[in-house]
């Protein structure tokens, strides 16, 4: 059977609706990629409940970090007092723990009228600033963190959303804002920039040397950049989306010192500092080694309860810290945050929790701790079956996985089958995910979406999801990359 011949059972040729939006190197082209995928995901479990499906009974949906949508149970002290908040009648019920209703009452004290639906300070309730800052300065040793500095966002989204407009420069300038982003890169940040007309400037990053971020890359980068816009931002992604890669604090001592040369604001986004899980570098924050440096480059850094071990991706809290920044520039983003809409209560709240979670001695604290642990072994032994997996099956390889959620697996695809895509006008990976959806029912993304090296090829996997999943999950891969190889071999 031919390789053409094998999937000539598909019900609608991909290649004939998604040859005017996708394209290699457009910004839309993240976007079309995984809606594209999305769609054909929920058909094909519109089809299964229809019963008009056969050879598996549901998709296996590893498209995104969201780990609740894939099993990992809620943390019980989290949910108790946001219930608490919402509905304070419990808190004359007896079965909840002291430390969760005196939370509890704590935040609805901070609250207009003692209610989570009344307006809160643009840029949040004072006693959660107060809270992230404790966690921030706590994280880096005493590193002093001022409550004035935080900013509580829906997300860190949106807070990387509020810096990227204070940036933007008008298309009709002569040069446009560039901002230094890398590759592979986090897909939505990179249609946030789209979204807002600067200009993406990217760098690589290193995968045979562990996805590493080279300094000699960011000047070729920076200028390459000057060229055609006026770079003023790097965004670093720290631990890596897709890439797991934590960065070294060498590294980071050599992009502050790049930055501070180049006079460019670092944007440093880390939501993952929490997901740690194999051998190497521990996590160090940029603010944690900028203040050792003695260093005044401006930083702003970006947290969520959306990663690490919380999860709550629908309650959209996170926040932002700035660094280093002129008072009459920080006077001027506080007046910015007046026209934005005030970030959501419930988001603020589990901003709180994340940062001021039960300690040693609080009734809460056997439960929280044990589940905490418990999501954190579902992770790193998804990780290292994951690893042990990929470095077994032929055709495809990953470097060492070391925080984050994600693997960004290499594809080492035979010629015939790059030629395979180039007929149909389709990004390789993009063809292999939507077969792979198609065939065994698991949707994953492909690495045209984040940005790759030319002639590279990879899929990003989420492993934030139950051990039985994950198995089945990889046996579905290893069905259909085997098969795929030996048509195209």
């Amino acid at each position: 059977m031919t390789a053409l011949r094998m999937y000539s059972w598909l019900k609608t040729p991909f290649w004939i609706y998604t040859r005017k939006t996708i394209k290699p190197v457009a910004n839309s082209a993240f976007r079309s990629e995984k809606d594209i995928l999305s769609t054909h995901a929920a058909k094909i479990t519109a089809e299964i409940q229809q019963g008009e499906r056969k050879g598996y009974n549901e998709v296996l949906n590893l498209s995104s970090g969201d780990l609740h949508s894939m099993g990992i149970k809620p943390i019980t002290f989290i949910r108790q007092v946001l219930a608490a908040c919402f509905y304070p009648a419990l808190l004359q019920d007896d079965s909840l723990p002291l430390d969760v209703k005196e939370r509890a009452k704590s935040l609805l004290r901070e609250c207009e009228g003692g209610s989570v639906g009344s307006y809160t300070d643009s840029s949040g309730i004072a006693k959660i600033k107060q809270d992230v800052s404790k966690f921030i300065s706590s994280r880096d040793g005493g590193v002093p963190s001022s409550p004035e500095n935080i900013f509580l966002t829906s997300g860190s989204q949106r807070g990387l959303m509020i810096i990227l407009k204070l940036l933007f420069q008008s298309k009709d300038s002569s040069c446009q804002t560039g901002v230094l982003i890398p590759v592979p890169s986090y897909a939505s940040f990179n249609l946030a920039m789209a979204a807002q007309g600067i200009v993406m400037v990217p760098y690589q990053l290193c995968e045979e040397q562990g996805w590493t971020l080279e300094v000699e890359e960011l000047h070729r980068a920076l200028r390459s950049g000057r060229t055609t816009c006026n770079p003023m931002a790097i965004y670093i992604c720290n631990p890596g989306n897709p890439t797991g890669h934590i960065q070294s604090k060498e590294s980071i001592k050599e992009v502050i010192q790049f930055a501070a040369e180049e006079k460019l604001l670092l944007m440093i986004d880390e939501v993952y500092q929490n997901c740690l899980y194999g051998e190497g570098p521990e996590f160090y924050s940029y603010k944690k080694v900028l203040s050792e440096m003695g260093s005044t480059v401006e930083v702003v850094s970006f947290n969520s309860a959306s990663k690490g071990f919380m999860g709550e991706c629908g309650l959209r809290g996170g926040y932002m810290e700035l660094v280093n920044f002129d008072p009459t520039v920080m006077q001027h983003i506080r007046n910015f945050f007046y026209t934005e809409p005030i970030t959501p209560v419930a988001g603020q709240i589990a901003v709180d929790l994340m940062a001021n979670p039960p300690k040693p001695g609080d009734p809460s604290f056997p439960i929280f701790s044990e589940e905490v642990e418990s999501t954190r072994n579902t992770i790193r032994n998804n990780i290292h079956r994951t690893q042990k997996f990929l470095d077994e099956l032929p055709g495809i390889s990953c470097q060492p996985l070391k925080g984050g959620f994600f693997v960004f697996a290499r594809l080492h695809i035979p010629p015939k089958a790059i030629e395979w895509a180039k007929n149909r006008q389709m990004e390789l990976d993009l063809l292999y995910c939507l077969h792979l959806l198609e065939e065994t029912g698991l949707h994953v993304r492909p690495g045209c979406e984040f940005g790759q090296k030319k002639d590279t090829h990879h899929i990003r996997l989420c492993l934030a999801t139950q051990e039985e999943m994950m198995e089945d999950v990889l046996q579905r891969l290893k069905t259909f990359h085997l098969r795929f190889m030996k048509e195209f071999s």
